[in-house]
């Protein structure tokens, strides 16, 4: 990328680099931050205050003051200002993609699709806020009447992850405050300049001081500050499960309704009465979107001993044909990874399974381009022990190993501690219902490589989670149920 593009990006005004709480941009001054670099290039692009328990502490009670009114404000007026706040954001899509690629690293035309992915919550929360429904339940005894409420929780806080900077932003904030709950969002320190850049919209939109806050910094600082202040009383969090589990036994102490979106280890099965030309076209987009860094990504493929060498050819034909290169680059289909860390990781793995008898079909090195970069890779003949199988890979490594039966498909996908994503495909009606219904998993494509969407309830079950967000469900997790029985 040209000095000139970057100049450009940094001088935007949704380009900012101060945290926003209360209403203010607010520095920790210039010795006290820390550095964003671009994963394509290793280059410093950035730096963001780096604060820790005072400002959180100070961003809560900016919350909770802010609380009373915004909660009693009407749910058409909240609405409003969620529209105002996603049409904002469509008119901005260009210059919010370059600074998602900027500093994830994803495809120019991937991160444009974020944008409006993420943009979609605001939509459907701005309507759906009108719909926090009570009831009426026919009372025990004469004369009494029993009344159902939905009440906003209070105030909330959110821990997202780097690899959809916006949309894990959207999908949370929205529905807080449609649900009419202020909340205080700590973004992946790779990736804070697209939470910045929707702050400066939110102010824009007219979201009142302190109802949506950004702090940067220290993670264990800030999220050790979010689970022992009981001004706060839900936490939403999107990253890996070891995390999640000990931000769940920390909410313990103030027993904080707590929603967890954690690791995956999606299955993708190939039954032999599949559209195999739809299946690889699937595949493609299911693991390698975001160069396979999506907590929904393929990370398992079974593919059925019929169709197993025709699926493998046409697969790895697609793969080879996959173009590496910088985000910014519109020829670009899979980027950088992002950091050398994840790169390592995908190494070991390839490493690991091709020195227990894996064949290696394609790729299975590192790009000259840099370290971060690793060729798409397809390996074959893979045991359900390798690590491959067993850990979240979240990056461009294709593993298929065959299966006889459904049965078996079945029990193999379920053979994992996770149940986030999964996919099948097959064009019986019959083994759909019955395979849908076996597997363990919060959700399912069928006969599809693509499955988020803000009108649907997103999330898992086992250790990939608790709680959903989007659709009604989204809502609900930002609501008290309150029972009055009037005599």
């Amino acid at each position: 990328m040209s000095d000139d593009l970057v100049g450009t990006i940094r001088s935007n005004p949704l380009f900012r680099e101060d945290c926003f709480i209360d209403g203010q941009w607010v520095s920790a001054g210039e010795t006290d931050r820390q550095a964003v670099v671009n994963p394509a290039n290793g280059e410093t692009i950035g730096s963001v205050p780096r604060l820790g328990v005072e400002p959180t502490r100070q961003a809560i009670e900016a919350a909770e003051r802010a609380w009373p009114a915004w909660r009693e404000q009407t749910a058409e007026a909240r609405g409003s200002i969620l529209y105002r706040w996603y049409e904002l954001m469509l008119e901005n899509e260009e210059t919010l993609a370059r600074i998602m690629t900027l500093e994830q690293g994803k495809p120019l035309a991937e991160s444009a699709g974020e944008i409006r992915y993420a943009a979609s919550f605001l939509k459907w929360f701005a309507e759906e806020a009108r719909r926090a429904y009570g009831r009426t339940i026919p009372a025990a005894k004469p004369g009494q009447q029993i009344v159902v409420l939905r009440q906003p929780i209070g105030v909330c806080a959110a821990i997202t992850p780097w690899n959809f900077p916006s949309s894990m932003i959207t999908r949370k904030a929205a529905a807080a405050l449609a649900a009419g709950c202020p909340i205080l969002v700590k973004p992946a320190s790779a990736t804070p300049f697209s939470a910045l850049a929707l702050a400066a919209l939110a102010e824009e939109a007219g979201v009142p001081a302190g109802v949506f806050n950004v702090v940067t910094g220290s993670a264990s600082e800030i999220a050790g500050e979010m689970t022992a202040n009981p001004s706060v009383r839900k936490i939403s969090f999107t990253g890996s499960t070891e995390v999640g589990s000990q931000l769940m036994r920390e909410a313990a102490g103030n027993v904080q309704k707590i929603s967890l979106e954690l690791g995956g280890n999606a299955p993708f099965i190939v039954f032999d009465d599949a559209d195999l030309d739809a299946a690889v076209e699937g595949a493609i987009a299911a693991k390698f979107r975001n160069t396979g860094q999506t907590c929904v990504c393929v990370n398992r493929f079974y593919v059925q001993d019929g169709v197993y060498e025709p699926f493998v050819a046409r697969l790895k034909a697609r793969i080879e044909g996959l173009r590496l290169g910088d985000g910014m680059d519109p020829d670009s289909d899979v980027t950088p990874l992002i950091d050398k860390a994840a790169a390592d990781k995908v190494m070991a793995q390839i490493e690991e399974a091709t020195g227990q008898g894996a064949t290696l079909m394609a790729g299975g090195q590192r790009d000259p381009r840099g370290e971060n970069y690793v060729v798409p890779t397809l390996l074959t003949e893979i045991r359900q022990s390798m690590r491959v199988m067993q850990e979240e890979t979240f990056g461009p490594l294709v593993a298929v190993s065959r299966f006889t039966d459904e049965v078996e498909a079945v029990a193999l996908a379920n053979d994992t501690p996770f149940g986030l994503a999964a996919y099948f495909y097959s064009e019986n009606v019959h083994r759909v219902w019955r395979v849908a219904e076996g597997i363990e998993a919060g959700m399912i494509g069928i006969n599809t490589g693509l499955i988020s969407n803000a009108a649907a309830p997103f999330g898992g079950v086992k250790a990939s989670g608790l709680g959903r967000e989007g659709a009604v469900e989204g809502l609900d997790e930002y609501l008290e149920t309150k029972y009055l029985l009037m005599g």
